[in-house]
């Protein structure tokens, strides 16, 4: 049977295979609704201040990176700190905040006096709850299953988030039309009570992570890149993640561009071309624990790793019509099946490289990290496309991609030593 050890560990019943423990289930669950929540309010923002606001492209840009770069600059004291408190509490704290915040955007409407202003505030408190929820919910994680079974579970974590991002934005996009525009923040911010009520039904209990200094020090703020930048396993591996995301991410508005002005697409032929695909990250997610199983878990992650970059040069030449929709949804479909099996390896290789009293910094540095980069660039490409025209920017995007390879770790790991288990508050 399965059980919770005093330190709070859920015990699976079978490593490997079988349960992966009640603990787990309740996590799942509340990761779930709230991967929804947020995948139906997908762009909610942008088009509230479009819809309701009048917001030209400038605004609507700022918009977007200013929550993405301030939430991440904000973030970067919460990891250290989130370390040394219980994460459950942390992770309920956090839900229940994007819960209010979210909130006062249709309250606000209701009222008429809805601002620029207040979206640009809540999306920088969103997107920094989001970073402490993520560092968080990885030591959670990483408590609750066993390391045999990491990879079973960020497995079913990456299948629910490619759902997700297959369902959530159409049945969003129905929504806006049906009820108006604020109608999937209000229900963004009622997935995120049900996940603080999912993690709280995590039940057992939770030792509180004891410390050598009673403040947080300046100095503590870099711990988690030191960390990371310390170790020769995770160094290559954070490394070419955070710049692949940030490559890929950095050319979806320029895709955008492309797609429904130069060559004149409809909305709904776009917003096609990019979900249907997602059924590769749900294939692909499945597969990833038999093909560790099959070919050890190195192999799978560097192959994964190689075949993701290999897709997006193709976007460069896309062209109009029936053609050029189908060669989208046909690279987006390789890439989203290697991202699939990619990122549930990785992401279990990083959890048993960290120990147990860093995973917080770690996964904070990584997040903020990644979110910096990708504005970074996004910005970058922006300035690019100006300068060389779309297709270009796009096609060097693709080109550098090919080179992330060279990234990738090229050994096998050793797991990193789990700390003594720290002792609950007597």
């Amino acid at each position: 049977m399965s059980g919770v050890t005093e330190s709070g560990v859920v015990e699976s019943d079978v490593v490997g295979g079988g349960s992966l423990g009640r603990g787990f289930g309740w996590l799942w669950g509340a990761y779930t609704v709230s991967t929804f929540g947020t995948r139906l309010a997908f762009d909610a923002f942008p088009l509230i201040a479009v819809m309701v606001l009048d917001a030209g492209p400038a605004r609507v840009a700022a918009l977007s990176a200013a929550g993405l770069a301030v939430g991440a600059v904000v973030a970067v004291p919460l990891g250290p700190w989130v370390e040394f408190r219980r994460k459950r509490p942390v992770m309920i704290a956090t839900d229940l905040l994007r819960c209010a915040v979210l909130l006062s955007v249709p309250l606000a409407y209701a009222l008429g006096r809805l601002g620029f202003a207040q979206l640009l505030v809540v999306s920088v408190v969103v997107a920094a709850a989001d970073i402490t929820f993520r560092a968080a919910a990885g030591s959670c994680l990483k408590a609750l299953v066993r390391g045999p079974d990491l990879l079973r579970a960020n497995g079913r974590f990456e299948a629910t988030t490619w759902t997700a991002a297959m369902l959530g934005p159409p049945v969003g996009g129905a929504a806006i039309g049906l009820f108006g525009p604020v109608v999937t923040v209000a229900a963004d911010a009622v997935s995120y009570l049900l996940s603080a009520l999912g993690i709280r039904a995590i039940g057992g209990g939770e030792p509180h992570p004891r410390r050598a200094a009673s403040r947080l020090r300046a100095g503590d703020l870099l711990d988690g890149w030191r960390y990371v930048l310390a170790s020769p396993a995770l160094r290559p591996l954070f490394l070419n993640t955070v710049l692949v995301n940030g490559l890929i991410m950095a050319t979806a508005p320029l895709l955008a561009v492309l797609m429904l002005g130069d060559l004149g697409f409809a909305p709904w032929q776009y917003a096609l071309a990019f979900a249907v695909p997602c059924l590769g990250g749900l294939v692909g997610s499945r597969m990833a624990g038999p093909l560790v199983a099959r070919f050890g878990e190195h192999r799978v992650l560097v192959t994964s790793g190689v075949l993701r970059v290999c897709w997006p040069v193709g976007l460069a030449f896309v062209g109009p019509g029936t053609g050029g929709l189908i060669l989208v949804m046909a690279v987006e479909f390789g890439l989203i099946a290697s991202v699939g099996v990619y990122n549930p390896v990785y992401a279990t290789r990083r959890l048993e490289l960290t120990p147990a009293d860093r995973v917080a910094r770690t996964l904070s540095a990584w997040t903020v990290s990644g979110k910096l980069t990708t504005a970074a660039l996004t910005a970058l490409w922006g300035l690019l496309a100006g300068l060389t025209g779309t297709r270009t920017a796009v096609a060097l995007a693709g080109v550098l991609l090919l080179a992330t390879p060279l990234l990738l770790p090229r050994q096998p790991h050793t797991s990193a030593p789990s700390p003594s288990r720290p002792a609950a508050d007597g």
